[in-house]
């Protein structure tokens, strides 16, 4: 292996709902190295009484990124890919420019829009063209919303672009469609490869505004020389990442074999099995998971579940009074009373209340349990709820995976709650190994990597990740006491 192999270095910008990070990963001699250059805030803007996102201040942030990338490191990266959180897109005129801030999924303007939709067509149907867990944000019903209400900014455009698909554009002035998102809009249909024409038409949406799809590690063009000279940069190759920061993430999963389950842990919860082709039958809508795309031809068959929101949004709610950080809430927790009460963390009420401990105490007392009083007691309930929510997930995955599941792969941010990973081996009863942390950056670089020839293949890549950053195993523990609880999460949310 020469030299130019040994050593090479790419650059991630993965955006997440609640924050953004530039990181250079070095690949040298079969180890990956990474490091932090910037990290910046994200989140939702509510203008005239709808959620939005500044993508123009994430686009000053980003290039801040390349700057400072241009200043402390001494070779110009390889290569610089974009992930991002899922759904949402933006808005193009025929010129070229971007017609107003994009929507965030958690806007209210999507309520109802799934039932009015499946009057157009059926529930079954969309299942069976998509493949795509049902959730009233998912791309398509923000679209049905557009339709609906006749908005001049969608009858205006000319073109779609998915969140990670316009920071391509933006840095290259090249539009395109990465696949692994492309899969999530539940407006691509996985048996012909292609957005799905019926859905179109029911949606009176034209499909020449939409983008060709490309798959990840495609090369979508070079940095713009306007911001290759701002920024004191070359211009670069921007490169298809698996573009869906799940995406990214599951690729970057320290996992050999096929007898393992994930979970991608951070805002959302994302639980799942890497497939090869989609699961389309009807026990898996029945349990409504989503076959979302993967790398290198897999599928990611999982469902999304509503994950650290619950407890993010409790520390907002406790901030002004208490101040409280994520580290003394778990300790907080962990010192609490066992099982006061059980929540559905994907209810409805949870998807974005105003006052979270408030909704979590509502839904307790309509439920019919003890209502958690102090901070402690309600973050408790919350990470114990998510853990078995797990085990739900799990169980119902084992009855549609034909291999067994004998581990359970924590990745991304979530993989350092140690009381939460603790809790998710004790509920599953299954070994739990957390790590990497930074996994969608990590699985960013790699497809990076792989896309100009450093690696050749998907397990090169996983054997690479799990050679260069450290795991935590955790055993399950109180088995008893928390089949107990499973038992009683169920009856609470009505399931067999």
């Amino acid at each position: 292996m020469d030299e130019s192999v040994k050593k090479s270095h790419f650059l991630a910008f993965d955006i997440g709902a609640e924050s953004g990070r530039t990181i250079l990963g070095t690949l040298k001699n079969q180890r990956l190295q990474i490091k932090e250059l910037t990290r910046f805030p994200n989140g939702m803007v509510n203008i005239l009484g709808h959620l939005h996102w500044n993508i123009f201040r994430l686009f000053e942030e980003m290039k801040n990124g390349l700057k400072v990338c241009a200043s402390d490191f001494t070779s110009h990266p390889d290569g610089i890919a974009f992930d991002t959180w899922g759904v949402d897109f933006g808005l193009l005129a025929q010129d070229g420019s971007i017609l107003g801030l994009p929507f965030a999924y958690r806007d209210s303007r999507t309520q109802g829009m799934m039932d009015e939709f499946f009057k157009r067509i059926p529930r079954e149907r969309v299942y069976q063209l998509t493949g795509i867990q049902m959730m009233p944000f998912n791309s398509i019903y923000q679209l049905y919303s557009m339709v609906r209400d006749k908005s001049p900014l969608l009858e205006a455009a000319s073109d779609i672009l998915f969140m990670p698909d316009l920071f391509n554009y933006l840095f290259t002035g090249e539009k395109a469609s990465e696949f692994t998102f492309a899969t999530t809009t539940q407006l691509y249909n996985p048996t012909i490869g292609e957005w799905d024409d019926e859905l179109l038409g029911a949606l009176e949406l034209s499909k020449s505004k939409l983008q060709e799809i490309v798959f990840p590690r495609t090369v979508i063009g070079e940095l713009q020389k306007d911001i290759a000279d701002e920024t004191g940069l070359t211009r670069v190759p921007v490169i298809a990442c698996a573009s869906h920061d799940t995406g990214s993430a599951i690729a970057a999963a320290p996992a050999d074999g096929k007898e393992w389950a994930y979970i991608s842990s951070g805002t959302w919860s994302l639980m799942g099995v890497e497939i090869d082709k989609p699961n389309l039958s009807e026990q898996a809508m029945s349990f409504n998971f989503t076959n979302e795309g993967g790398v290198e031809g897999t599928f990611r068959f999982l469902k999304n579940i509503m994950g650290l929101w619950l407890v993010q949004q409790c520390k907002k709610a406790w901030d002004k009074e208490y101040g409280y950080s994520y580290a003394e809430l778990a300790a907080m927790a962990e010192a609490a009373k066992p099982f006061i009460a059980i929540v559905d963390p994907d209810d409805g009420e949870f998807l974005n209340p105003p006052d979270m401990p408030e909704a979590i105490r509502q839904y307790c007392g309509k439920t019919g349990q003890s209502i958690p009083a102090f901070p402690a007691e309600i973050a408790r309930c919350a990470f114990e709820s998510l853990a078995l929510k797990y085990r739900l997930v799990l169980d119902q995955l084992r009855e549609v995976y034909p291999n067994p599941i004998k581990i359970i792969h924590v990745i991304g941010g979530g993989a350092k709650n140690e009381f939460l990973n603790q809790f998710t081996a004790n509920a599953t009863g299954l070994p739990v190994v957390a790590g990497p942390a930074e996994a969608t950056a990590i699985g960013n670089i790699m497809i990076q990597a792989l896309a100009l020839g450093h690696v050749t293949s998907l397990s090169e890549i996983r054997r690479i990740i799990r050679h260069s950053f450290p795991m935590v195993r955790y055993e399950p523990q109180q088995v008893e006491q928390w089949d107990a609880a499973y038992v009683r999460f169920k009856e609470i949310l009505q399931v067999g």
